[in-house]
């Protein structure tokens, strides 16, 4: 599997794909469809309850002092990519089908990632603290603000939504099992951290389910038919694009605002991550189920796109931030 590191290829979004491949052969339906419903209704109570119990409140407390980088962090998340998102409208439907423009619009009302966003910035030598904060206080956040983003963005779209409704589900299906994790970790934490591994089998195992059953759904839907090549060939190139203009409004930000070398690079990849593993569960509890297929093909699309970027650009900042420390001990020896 070298080659897969050299490409900076993530073998779950490979995996994601083969699920894909499988939903599209043998979609579930009838009683079988319903039986899996629920499972992933379960699956997705766990995957959260999980996230709650993984968050440690000393991590967050540590990072909590640098409230400049995460109202950057924030912003970037919860203003600019809607914002941009809402900017291509223009690209509607001559480069980008109005159903794929949705998908696009979901995505940027999602939350920040938190481990890879995490490992990206000690990878490249920034502020891991503030970074933990970042994200984990964006993927609480987003459980409430998304449905509220998402709302907004569609009905400026389509004229219309029921936010409220929307809330709601996301409430009683994600942020109570998310509570509740959190508050269950003084009993659990120990046994959690201990097997993070398995944990992590855990929540993906969820991700794969659920695009299981959406892509079912959307299969027997005929979204084969509504998309062709050219127009996953236009996901990608949006993709890259959107990536690329939040790369760097962020960077220039970070440095316009003075902020140093290592609280830059946390503004960077905490502040242009997308995450699937929220963004997945919470379209199958927003949208109606023949849509959910439709609205996370481009969030899977960018998110192998973000890792292979930031990976990329994680080593040029692990070169740089190396650099800085070998001068600044030259200067001071």
């Amino acid at each position: 599997m070298s080659w897969l590191q050299r490409l900076k290829i993530d073998k779950f979004l490979l995996i994601m794909i083969v699920v894909v491949v499988i939903a599209s052969l043998f979609p579930c339906e009838g009683k079988v469809k319903t039986g899996f419903e629920y499972l992933t209704t379960a699956a997705i109570a766990l995957l959260f309850f999980m996230h709650g119990a993984k968050l440690s409140r000393e991590a967050i407390v540590a990072g909590m002092g640098h409230w400049r980088l995460h109202l950057v962090v924030f912003l970037s998340t919860f203003a600019l990519f809607p914002l941009l998102g809402l900017a291509m409208q223009f690209l509607t439907p001559t480069l980008l089908p109005s159903s794929l423009y949705m998908g696009f619009l979901y995505l940027c009302a999602l939350p920040a990632t938190v481990q890879s966003a995490i490992a990206f910035t000690s990878v490249a030598g920034g502020n891991v603290a503030a970074a933990v904060c970042s994200a984990s206080a964006s993927s609480i956040l987003g459980i409430f603000l998304s449905p509220v983003l998402v709302g907004a963005l569609m009905q400026a779209h389509q004229g219309e939504t029921d936010t409220l409704h929307a809330i709601g589900k996301i409430v009683l299906q994600l942020m109570l099992p998310f509570v509740v994790g959190h508050l269950s970790r003084p009993l659990i934490g120990r046994w959690v951290d201990r097997h993070k591994k398995l944990i992590s089998y855990t929540d993906r195992s969820s991700i794969l389910l659920v695009v299981y059953v959406a892509f079912s759904e959307a299969v027997v839907q005929g979204i084969w038919h509504q998309v062709d090549g050219l127009a996953l060939l236009s996901v990608l190139v949006c993709s890259l694009v959107l990536l690329a203009i939040v790369l760097v409004i962020n960077t220039w930000s970070a440095r316009l605002m003075g902020f140093n070398t290592a609280d830059e690079i946390t503004i960077v990849f905490c502040g242009s991550k997308k995450s699937l593993a929220n963004g997945v569960p919470m379209a199958n509890v927003l949208f109606p189920a023949s849509q959910v297929g439709m609205m996370v093909l481009p969030l899977m699309i960018f998110h192998q796109i973000q890792l292979m970027v930031c990976a990329v650009l994680a080593q040029r900042y692990a070169r740089r931030t190396a650099k800085e420390k070998r001068q600044a001990q030259t200067a001071a020896s």
